[in-house]
């Protein structure tokens, strides 16, 4: 119906079909089988810095865009409160200049041992001819968009672990101002999409000495995303939201008073049933799906670990004023195939930090939708 919202989508599941070896049902578990799920864009790195970081951000130095990558991470940040904004580009090795993703985050400590925070995440699909399902064109122009906002609260259970939760309101509207789907008497109204979701995550942080160096060991853990499914009318199927689960670790070292440098991974696994001929996914309920997803997999155990995403990345700091970042992100070609390279910087000078990504990809060149893609973090702090 909508080609450029086709594009977006299909962003998501760029894939290249590989062989290999056949699964215990008979199925090739290298076969393309991604997972599908409603409102892949809250799954976007929003942030510069965990973009320059190959998307790695659960356990992370806490920072002003916690929110989406570990809110339990923000009773650990020195400054009383914070806000930052974050600005993508999206797609525009499409030659598309006018879908772009917005991010807004901040937090305040409440005392000592909580924090409350917020964000808003708003991804403009830009203006569309709309065109029916038979290709009729109707001469009317519409804007797509998607909307999510969230509240959190987070807590210390002591002096190195903590706990938070992330309430979540979801709004996609991907046909906006469309009468409906199909013609005549098959047309089906078309509403906007909503759902209600909350991430469960934790945070551990604690000093350590290495080979006589000061440093800084964590862990963490973000559920995010249990929520209701998504419909976009009354006539057609809902669709599961990206339920993940994401746990990583960081080392970080002091080399001397002006130089440190951290090394962080995280590994992601989708929480949403994978297709299969031999399963309708609509009388699956959420968290039926929640802990099928574990071993659902058609093409068998090997299928199962192909679902499974990691992102590497270190980062170097002189002063605490300029860093320099780079990671790696990879997807299984049977998944999705997104792999890719990052790099970025960042400069932070009192109150004042401002943060820069680029993405490069592995697979695909220029030809790679995601080629190029830049995201810009600018944040303030307050004592």
């Amino acid at each position: 119906m909508l080609k450029r919202i086709v594009i977006v989508v299909l962003v998501f599941v760029f894939v290249n079909q590989v062989k290999g070896q056949t699964g215990t049902d008979g199925r090739d578990e290298n076969a393309l089988n991604p997972i599908r799920s409603a409102v892949p864009f809250l799954t976007i790195s929003p942030d510069s810095k965990s973009g320059a970081l190959g998307d790695a951000g659960v356990a992370t130095a806490p920072d002003l865009s916690s929110q989406h990558w570990n809110a339990s991470k923000y009773v650990f940040m020195k400054e009383r409160s914070g806000v930052a904004l974050s600005y993508t580009p999206w797609l525009r090795s499409l030659q598309v200049n006018d879908l772009n993703l917005l991010y807004l985050s901040g937090y305040t400590n409440v005392d000592r041992k909580q924090a409350v925070s917020g964000s808003i995440r708003y991804f403009n699909l830009g203006e569309i001819n709309e065109v029916l399902e038979d290709g009729t064109p109707t001469y009317k122009k519409i804007r797509p968009n998607e909307y999510a906002l969230d509240i959190g609260y987070s807590r210390k259970f002591s002096e190195y672990f903590s706990g938070g939760l992330v309430f979540r309101y979801i709004r996609s509207d991907i046909a906006n101002g469309t009468s409906g789907l199909g013609t005549g008497s098959n047309q089906a109204r078309y509403e906007p999409g909503n759902s209600f979701a909350a991430d469960i995550t934790t945070y551990y942080q604690r000093d350590i000495k290495l080979q006589g160096y000061d440093g800084e060991m964590a862990y963490g853990l973000n559920i995010s995303n249990i929520g209701n499914k998504m419909a976009y009318s009354q006539d057609k199927e809902s669709q599961f939201i990206p339920t993940n689960m994401r746990i990583g670790g960081r080392l970080s070292i002091d080399l001397d008073s002006y130089n440190s440098i951290s090394a962080t991974m995280d590994i992601n696994k989708m929480l949403v049933p994978t297709p299969s001929d031999s399963v309708d996914l609509q009388t699956i309920g959420v968290i039926e799906g929640i802990f099928q997803s574990f071993g659902d997999a058609p093409g068998g155990a090997k299928e199962e670990l192909n679902e499974i995403m990691w992102s590497i990345g270190t980062e170097y700091w002189y002063m605490n004023q300029f860093a320099i970042r780079a990671g790696y992100f990879h997807e299984h070609a049977s998944k999705g195939n997104r792999k890719y390279f990052t790099a970025g910087v960042g400069l932070m000078l009192n109150v004042f930090s401002l943060d820069f990504s680029y993405l490069f990809p592995a697979t695909g060149g220029r030809s790679n939708p995601l080629a190029n893609t830049m995201r810009f973090t600018l944040g303030f702090t307050f004592e």
